[in-house]
């Protein structure tokens, strides 16, 4: 190759495409330092049009030569890509998991201890950058390594470092979150229609308000109980929703959906 490879991807899904999305945003990023391992023909050129990457059928071409690696593949397909590139790796190689529910210690496993490893817990959002990514280091890599995954991840959204430990909640809360959150908002839209308003215009009336709410909120750091105080006036029309919402087992109901995501996705990562 002409050009020295400095990022590559096992995988290049809608994930991996998120990922390399927010790292166009950056400055210094150039598109024919990308290598990207994809075995569907029709996807691979695809990619290599829209973002003027370069991609192979053979992950153990991009083992051999990305000193970072986004694995980006199905959780059920780890077992034989490892099989694949695990004699190319080295310590001089990072390798950045977003396989759901795949441990630290199995990727080291299937990948090699001197590998160095971080483990990413992405969303669905990272597509249209405002995704929230979840980060956790294995001991042996450096923290100069988190900076540089971190760097990529901030350009389409956010992140935070965790424990692996936490990462069955942050599946719960983040990873599944957008359904949730959309499962609202698809359920306030059908009570603006049940009042009488258009199909259309409720779903853009509840999804700008979400978004709205979100956006304030992040940029003013409002404590939240101050907030939903502040909008629902003793007397006035939020008070009288708020009172049927606290009247119900809402608060209950999203602890528990939240707890068995949770516990399904310790399920999955045994």
């Amino acid at each position: 190759m002409k050009t020295k490879v400095k990022m590559g991807f096992f995988g290049a899904g809608k994930m991996a495409e998120g990922i390399l999305a927010a790292a166009a945003q950056l400055k210094d990023f150039d598109p024919s330092t990308v290598f990207m391992a994809e075995k569907v023909p029709a996807r691979a050129a695809e990619l290599e049009k829209k973002y003027g990457v370069r991609t192979t059928h053979d992950a153990r071409a991009v083992a051999q030569t990305a000193p970072l690696i986004f694995l980006a593949v199905r959780p059920q397909d780890l077992a034989a890509l490892a099989a694949e590139v695990k004699p190319f790796l080295t310590a001089r190689t990072l390798v950045v998991s977003i396989a759901a529910g795949k441990s630290l210690a199995t990727l080291k496993k299937a990948l090699g201890k001197e590998v160095r490893l971080v483990r990413v817990m992405p969303n669905l959002a990272l597509r249209a950058k405002e995704g929230m990514c979840a980060i956790c280091p294995a001991k042996n890599a450096t923290p100069a390594d988190v900076r540089k995954v971190a760097k990529i991840l901030n350009a389409a959204g956010r992140t935070v470092v965790l424990p692996e430990r936490n990462f069955d909640a942050v599946t719960a809360l983040s990873g599944s979150g957008p359904a949730f959150f959309a499962y609202m908002e698809q359920a306030m839209a059908a009570g603006g229609e049940a009042l009488g308003l258009p199909a259309d215009a409720a779903r853009l009336l509840a999804e700008q308000t979400m978004l709205g709410t979100a956006a304030y909120l992040r940029q003013s750091g409002a404590d939240l109980e101050a907030f939903i105080s502040g909008v629902a006036t003793p007397g006035g029309t939020t008070a009288a929703g708020m009172d049927v919402m606290r009247a119900s087992d809402f608060t209950t109901i999203v602890a528990r959906t939240l707890k068995a995501a949770a516990d399904r996705s310790a399920e999955l990562g045994k």
